[in-house]
């Protein structure tokens, strides 16, 4: 069976480990920083809606 990602342009693919990644690396400083938890939710899901829309306007 392939993977959807290996239909994937490079740029999505680079995007898409970007996008798995950086919210995981962000929680676990949030957690450090002692943030609280509903502030730390309300970061990584602004991050990810701007992830999002970087992959709706990318060029294929």
């Amino acid at each position: 069976m392939q993977q959807r990602w290996d239909r994937a342009p490079m740029d999505a693919r680079l995007r898409g480990q970007a996008g798995n990644t950086r919210p995981h690396d962000q929680w676990i400083a949030f957690t450090a920083r002692r943030k609280r938890p509903v502030v730390a939710n309300t970061a990584i899901t602004r991050e990810l809606a701007g992830w999002c829309w970087s992959l709706a306007v990318m060029d294929d």
